[in-house]
């Protein structure tokens, strides 16, 4: 079966959601943030991943949110909504309402808490395919939801024409050359770790979902432009000036910490749901004087 074509590249930060003092969703500062980051020159919008804190969110505002997202990306780039819940069923029904309020495409991740066994994750990615016609990308990340996916697995769900992309956060990079090497361009692969970033670009990642972007886009952007322009000289000085900070989304407070960057450089609040928290103590001072130390030596990049 022929898969279903898409023209994603690039980077796709990992949008955040904010939230009011009392913790309700603060749609028009999230649109704001959104919108800021199109104008930056980001090539995407992944809304309610990780970092989105999707699995905070209730029914309802997840459709608000898509909703107020298509608003505010206004065609200029796809907006993927993240699909995380924890039965199938729900998130089949989450794909369907993404389809219908305007969602470009999706990101699909095994179901939460449960770690399944290969052909209940095969059913599981299945059926939410089957619910919609929008692409979807597969959000591979081992470390933080136990699950591998699998090249047989991927290989399985081949025959799948609207399971398209793969999100690699696997921390090991062999996997990119593997992927390609066992099942050629069958899948567009997007590196998801934000300190693997520049691997991924140079083993032939067409993208990156990247965390810290929402706190420095133009670097990010740079960063990415150089690694696939073969400016490698310019890429490894951003990329080392960048990584204390990349390293950040691989952190168990990996939202809290980027949030907290995005506050710093005054394009978000750090505010999050329970059970998460705001950094504290020598936690918070720590990512503190990352941020910081990283705002004071931006790199200087060519116009």
């Amino acid at each position: 079966m022929t898969a279903t074509r898409i023209d994603w590249s690039g980077v796709f930060p990992a949008a955040t959601t904010q939230f009011k003092p009392g913790l309700s969703i603060d749609y028009e500062a999230t649109q704001r943030v959104q919108d800021a980051l199109i104008k930056d020159g980001v090539n995407g919008l992944i809304i309610m991943g990780t970092v989105g804190e999707g699995n905070s969110l209730e029914a309802e505002e997840k459709r608000r949110m898509i909703t107020a997202t298509v608003e505010a990306a206004r065609g200029r780039v796809p907006v993927i909504v993240g699909v995380s819940e924890m039965t199938t069923p729900r998130a089949a029904t989450l794909a369907r309402d993404a389809e219908n309020l305007g969602a470009n495409g999706l990101m699909v991740l095994p179901a939460m808490v449960y770690v399944p066994q290969e052909e209940e994750l095969i059913t599981h990615f299945r059926t939410v395919a089957d619910a919609t016609a929008l692409p979807i990308m597969l959000y591979n990340n081992p470390p933080a939801y136990r699950v591998n996916i699998s090249f047989e697995t991927l290989k399985r769900l081949s025959s799948q024409s609207n399971i398209v992309c793969i999100k690699e956060s696997s921390p090991d990079t062999r996997r990119f050359t593997d992927l390609f090497n066992a099942l050629g361009d069958r899948y567009v692969p997007f590196a998801g770790l934000d300190d693997v970033a520049l691997e991924g670009a140079v083993l032939g990642a067409r993208g990156w979902v990247s965390g810290l972007t929402n706190a420095f886009p133009i670097e990010s952007l740079a960063l990415w432009q150089s690694a696939i322009a073969g400016d490698l000289e310019t890429a490894r000085r951003i990329y080392r000036w960048f990584m204390p900070l990349l390293h950040l989304d691989a952190e168990h407070d990996l939202v809290q910490s980027i949030k907290l960057a995005e506050q710093i450089m005054g394009r978000g609040s750090e505010r999050v749901r329970p059970p998460r928290y705001p950094l504290a103590g020598a936690r918070r001072a720590h990512v503190t004087e990352i941020v910081e130390a990283a705002a004071a030596k931006r790199p200087k990049l060519k116009p």
